[in-house]
């Protein structure tokens, strides 16, 4: 499940790719399907990063990437362990949400960023989020858990205090929507709940088979319910 539409990026063989907070590494994934390309994702966790790994091996091993190194490591989001200038693009989804420091964070997304090249940062949007901390204690307050829901004016903001401009903004995930209202109103916690497990199911076959009907239905709703809120933006030139 892809957050960030890579078709509005211009990518060229020779970039290199930071996506900070990889998790199982479905953006690194993608991004190693670009020709010659150098993906590096960073975590915080072992086992996302093991995940990242076993994806991109088997990509590897399919043929699916475009024959550029590939390198996962494990890294804080507000010290990131590379020179400034270091990358073409930064891809940051689902992890501000996460970050005390959110704003260091965000000096360092910047900062490794090379002048001209974009930046992709995705946060859940404020809206289906707010219903959710409604349903549920549980859904935020977890280990790990969101700490905060942004507003799309105060994100930008946020952002462009660290020296890139916005280009872009869109909405992803219509679909996945009902499914956390749905997960938040039974308990996020509470296994095998037949509903949820059906809506899962449903969720997994559309991403794998992406059916036109599905498709369309998601299109339609993101604008007015997509999960995701992601927003595209550019390092000025030197």
């Amino acid at each position: 499940m892809l957050t960030v539409d890579f078709s509005r990026l211009e990518l060229k063989p020779g970039f290199r790719i930071l996506d900070v907070g990889c998790g199982s590494g479905r953006h690194l994934g993608e991004a190693a399907r670009y020709k010659d390309v150098l993906a590096v994702g960073s975590d915080l966790s072992p086992a996302d990063l093991a995940q990242a790994r076993a994806r991109l091996n088997f990509h590897e091993k399919t043929g699916a990437t475009g024959g550029g190194p590939w390198e996962t490591l494990a890294a804080d989001a507000t010290r990131l362990p590379f020179q400034d200038q270091s990358f073409d693009l930064v891809i940051c989804c689902e992890v501000l949400e996460h970050i005390p420091d959110h704003e260091r964070a965000v000096r360092e997304l910047a900062r490794v960023l090379k002048p001209g090249r974009d930046l992709v940062v995705s946060v859940p949007r404020y809206l289906p989020e707010r219903v959710c901390w409604a349903l549920s204690d549980d859904y935020h307050k977890a280990n790990g858990g969101h700490i905060r829901i942004y507003r799309t004016a105060k994100l930008t903001a946020l952002l462009e205090s660290a020296g890139v401009k916005v280009w872009n903004v869109h909405y992803a995930h219509g679909l996945h929507t009902p499914y956390w209202w749905l997960k938040c109103l039974l308990g996020p916690s509470r296994p095998n709940l037949k509903l949820v497990t059906l809506y899962h199911d449903l969720l997994v076959w559309d991403m794998m088979k992406r059916p036109p009907l599905t498709r369309t239905l998601e299109k339609l709703l993101n604008p007015l319910l997509g999960k995701s809120l992601v927003v595209y933006l550019k390092k000025p030139a030197a």
